[in-house]
């Protein structure tokens, strides 16, 4: 049995299959998934596809790619929907440096206000952490006060960054670029304690081998965990129960309400 931390499943990707794309994880023996939000414009989807299946648990927040003029305003909506509906995290929020770096600042503002929006709701939050692992690995470490929990989403740091990591508490989220015969993911993860990781895919995009260049879908958890039960000499059921015990202790001990 897997858990999915961290899948688009809202995307337009999904719209012509999305019933059958949940069969087929459930067939693969996923049991939840956890939406992340990106703004304003995903969240009523995402709401719904909540609403209809309660395996499929939502998010909040605003993605650092979509850090704007109107970051404001976008903060505000977050925060009027957290006081009004129920989210088991807050994310996906932290610092992208890859794609554009003109509003960098920003987005470091961003990330730590809604740092401090998960501290006073007690929810965890996930972190995006494109080309800026050290610098968010930074700011949570300043301001963890031990109320801090979480995931470094699509982990793919180093051997050192992951000890960090795990000094501040927080977990990693390890998806398809594990497979990846040149990313050297794997080889650190083969350091990494089943402990300290949680299952993703990033639906719909990073699919593992042998379907990379297609969409992902939350079937593909089951490629992922194969991968990580051979590069830490497992059975596939020991990565499924260390991860999925992982992240019902990271979302699970949230309160139900949050107001």
């Amino acid at each position: 049995m897997f858990i999915d931390t961290h899948a688009h499943i809202y995307s337009e990707e999904f719209k012509d299959d999305f019933e059958a794309m949940l069969v087929n994880a459930k067939s693969a023996g996923v049991t939840d998934i956890y939406m992340p939000n990106i703004d304003s414009t995903s969240i009523e989807s995402m709401l719904d596809i909540a609403t209809k299946h309660p395996e499929c648990h939502p998010m909040i927040g605003l993605h650092p790619c979509y850090v704007k003029e109107n970051f404001l305003d976008e903060l505000r909506i977050v925060e009027k929907y957290l006081e009004q509906t129920e989210f088991v995290g807050i994310g996906e929020i932290g610092i992208d440096l890859y794609w554009d770096t003109t509003f960098s600042k920003e987005q470091d503002l961003v990330f730590r206000h809604q740092i401090g929006i998960a501290k006073e709701a007690g929810l965890p939050f996930v972190i995006h952490s494109r080309e800026s692992l050290d610098l968010t690995i930074d700011i949570v470490t300043e301001m963890q006060d031990g109320s801090l929990k979480g995931i470094f989403h699509c982990f793919n740091g180093t051997d050192l960054q992951a000890q960090r990591i795990i000094d501040i508490g927080f977990y990693m989220g390890i998806g398809g670029v594990i497979t990846y015969k040149n990313a050297g993911v794997d080889k650190v993860v083969s350091g990494i304690s089943l402990e300290y990781l949680v299952l993703e895919t990033d639906a719909p995009y990073l699919s593992p081998v042998p379907y990379r260049g297609k969409r992902n879908e939350c079937a593909y958890i089951r490629t992922i965990a194969e991968r990580m039960a051979e590069i830490k000499q497992v059975s596939i059921d020991e990565i499924g129960a260390a991860t999925t015990f992982n992240a019902n202790k990271i979302f699970l001990t949230a309160p139900k309400a949050l107001h």
